[in-house]
């Protein structure tokens, strides 16, 4: 994926802000400014011309608001009208990622590329292992694309490095090849294929793959509903916003929800299910069971990965666990998951239980901090309504959750680890041997983000500061025992 730092990050961001302040100001009345405020009249365009980057921006607003782009009885639409459309919806959008495909850039196929490095040496290994023959040399080497399969023996051959591979940013991330071009060579998502992992989001350069957003019907809850508003919040939060834990909930507090509570002492629960149910699996003779607390896993062994399907485990993520005890106190409250996931939408929409309403990304609560102003290194400091155990708090770290779950098996049975860090077109491979042959390791972990749950598409820190900040906190947390009390 790319880094953080570029400008489609920072672009979808300030989408974010100004449509959290279009809402603040006056309800969205004066949404349709949004596009002149973003590029302004004497602007420097990045597409060619001032009137093309404001209909993009434009259908960026739209998604934001949870409108489809990808509907065409939507574009002629004022952002006014959608958001008019947003305010007035009693339900949560569809959880949907689509290609905005006014700003696709048409990227061509991947390819392997000669470069100027190309010294067209007397070996001319490229030319003589191509099982193509599609590589002839004569001051240079050239590649015919009309032979060429891609298979990369040229590129690997060559002692200049002076062949290339020019991918495809959006289909390269996808792990289960679930985008393609049309004729017109604009991108398209394969829903049938899809497991919303959003990975082709965080890495598209053009900005043109969004999501439909939450952020509109959240912040209504909190600002016009008469219910109880619960922010339920994941560990991987720790280090996504500067000041302490305690400055970060007094920020959530400030932006009007009722009470904070860490989904962490739903991963307790988690972690106490599952053990629970390792050891009984183990005694009755399976193999191994896959352990995740990740939506797009379970959602690419339903799509892509049957095979797997007897060795998955049947305990629920800790975002369920954690709205069934909301629900369980407050059933009428409006319960918001925050989180690093896109994913986590599928969960919610497709949850048989739907105690979860919302799902919004610690980048999306980072544009509403901006919007109304909130600093939150200098907020009061609050409390969790409930504090979780340190096996809870080690979730989102690739490996945390089979560490969790294997300090509560302990001796009662033999457990052999392993972590699948980051689901990618060769891990699948992966384990679809595992689904059909076995390994041999008995307890399995998959995160579709490389680094967990902190690497994931909503989070606006690196992974790396915040592995350290999140095992500080797991450090100060209690050690769970199955005797402990839940949500103390």
């Amino acid at each position: 994926m790319l880094t953080p730092k570029n400008n489609a990050f920072y672009m979808r961001t300030e989408m974010l802000v100004q449509v959290a302040k279009s809402y603040l100001k006056d309800r969205l009345a004066t949404a349709d400014e949004i596009p002149e405020t973003i590029y302004p009249q004497g602007a420097k365009s990045v597409r060619g011309s001032l009137e093309k980057d404001r209909e993009i921006t434009k259908m960026r607003a739209m998604a934001v608001m949870g409108i489809d782009v990808t509907d065409e009885n939507n574009w002629n639409k004022s952002l006014n009208q959608c958001g008019q459309e947003a305010l007035a919806r009693t339900q949560a959008p569809k959880n949907k990622i689509m290609v905005i495909r006014q700003a696709c850039a048409a990227c061509m196929k991947p390819q392997h590329i000669v470069s100027n490095l190309c010294r067209a040496c007397f070996a001319r290994p490229c030319e003589v292992n191509c099982p193509k023959k599609a590589i002839k040399v004569t001051d240079k080497a050239s590649i015919d694309t009309s032979l060429c399969i891609n298979c990369g023996i040229c590129k690997e051959a060559c002692p200049y490095d002076a062949i290339i591979k020019a991918p495809l940013p959006c289909e390269n991330a996808c792990p289960v090849g679930a985008l393609s071009k049309d004729e017109n060579g604009i991108e398209h998502i394969d829903p049938e294929k899809c497991i919303s992992c959003g990975q082709c989001l965080a890495s598209c350069p053009f900005g043109a793959i969004v999501e439909e957003s939450h952020i509109i019907d959240v912040l209504k809850a909190l600002k016009e509903g008469d219910k109880k508003v619960v922010a339920m919040v994941a560990p991987a939060i720790i280090g996504q916003f500067p000041g302490s834990v305690g400055n970060m909930v007094g920020a959530i507090k400030k932006l009007g929800f009722d009470e904070v509570i860490e989904v962490a002492v739903g991963a307790d629960i988690t972690t106490l299910k599952e053990s629970e149910e390792f050891i009984e699996r183990m005694h009755n003779g399976a193999s191994f069971m896959t352990t995740s607390c990740c939506p797009a896993y379970y959602r690419a062994v339903e799509k892509h990965l049957q095979e797997l399907t007897p060795y998955v485990s049947s305990t629920r993520s800790p975002m369920y666990y954690t709205a069934e005890l909301v629900k369980k106190e407050n059933p009428d409250c409006i319960a918001v998951f925050i989180g690093p996931c896109l994913a986590k939408r599928e969960e919610r929409q497709r949850d048989p239980q739907p105690y979860t309403d919302y799902v919004i990304t610690f980048e999306e609560l980072g544009a509403m901090f901006t919007a109304a102003e909130i600093n939150v290194s200098s907020c009061e400091e609050a409390e969790f309504s409930k504090m979780s155990y340190a096996q809870g708090r080690i979730f989102p770290v690739s490996g945390g959750v089979a560490s969790a779950v294997s300090d509560l098996v302990g001796s009662d049975a033999e457990i052999r680890l392993e972590k699948i860090n980051g689901l990618n077109k060769e891990s699948v491979k992966l384990l679809k041997r595992y689904g059909t042959k076995g390994g041999e390791n008995n307890l399995i972990e998959i995160m579709c983000c490389e680094g967990g749950c902190i690497g994931g598409p909503g989070c606006v820190n690196s992974p790396k500061k915040t592995a350290r900040l999140v095992d500080n906190y797991v450090k100060e947390g209690q050690q769970l025992k199955r005797d402990s009390k839940i949500g103390g």
